[in-house]
């Protein structure tokens, strides 16, 4: 497993396990499922409902532990950071993000301020945003001097995000993926990446962790079962070459969000 280096200093597995969609109700089991595979990093956030579940599959690890701010709770971000640690069983997380800008609101500055205190009072070690563009991250700069460890975008073949991607390598962000392998099963199953798949024997899942990981991205990809969360560990021992590698950037698509564009939401 590589970790990644993080702009202040700490480091992060560069692969983890998403838990959106997961039911508080199984998310224990999941997640104690993926750490004794060998995940090392855990992602949930307060909006997907589920940190209790995941709070007591985390019990007892030392795994990297990931929740976020919602947007409704961008005007109290210490409430809401201390409602998610007492739902997951712990005093600090290791990485706390900004779910999404929001700029409508107009409050993104002053949370991001917020969450700087909260860094500092060790609620949280690491602080970091979520689908937040270049925009974003200059206007809380600006106001602040701290640029985010980590930005969180929806990543994945079909959209490659690479003018985001430049910006992050910059301004030392590192990139993680959501969505990694798209949404339903039609990049699972585009011809490129089956062929890439083919020829080493491996699950088409496998192949689209596996370029996230060449490229240097951290990758959450979610799993409801310890079948799916196997496949998605064993991306760890796959390497890609070059031709590998250019058959699936040709996929990139600039129209293929699949989420909200951040501006809207």
């Amino acid at each position: 497993m590589t970790d990644l280096t993080l702009n202040d200093g700490r480091s992060m597995p560069q692969l983890g396990m998403g838990t959106w969609q997961i039911p508080d109700s199984q998310a224990a089991a999941i997640v104690r499922s993926g750490l004794d595979i060998g995940f090392r990093l855990v992602d949930t956030a307060a909006i997907y409902d589920n940190e209790r579940g995941v709070g007591d599959g985390y019990k007892g690890s030392d795994a990297f532990l990931t929740t976020k701010l919602w947007n409704d709770r961008q005007g109290d971000p210490e409430a809401a950071m201390d409602e998610s640690l007492a739902l997951l069983g712990v005093e600090s997380v290791d990485l706390y993000l900004m779910h999404w800008p929001v700029p409508k609101q107009d409050k993104f500055v002053d949370a991001w301020k917020a969450m700087i205190a909260l860094r500092d009072a060790g609620k949280t070690k690491s602080i970091g945003v979520s689908n937040f563009l270049p925009e974003h991250i200059d206007a809380i700069v600006a106001a602040t001097g701290v640029t985010p460890a980590v930005n969180q975008i929806e990543l994945h073949p079909n959209f490659q995000q690479r003018e985001q991607r430049a910006y992050h390598d910059a301004h030392g962000i590192v990139t993680q993926s959501w969505s990694p392998l798209g949404q339903g099963k039609t990049l699972l199953q585009d011809p490129a990446i089956v062929r890439v798949a083919d020829k080493h024997g491996r699950s088409a899942a496998q192949v689209i962790l596996a370029w996230h990981l060449a490229n240097g991205f951290s990758v959450i990809p979610k799993a409801s079962d310890a079948e799916h969360l196997a496949d998605n560990f064993a991306a760890l021992d796959l390497t890609l070459d070059e031709w590998d590698m250019a058959a699936i950037e040709a996929l990139d698509d600039p129209a293929g969000r699949l989420g909200p564009e951040p501006n809207a939401m």
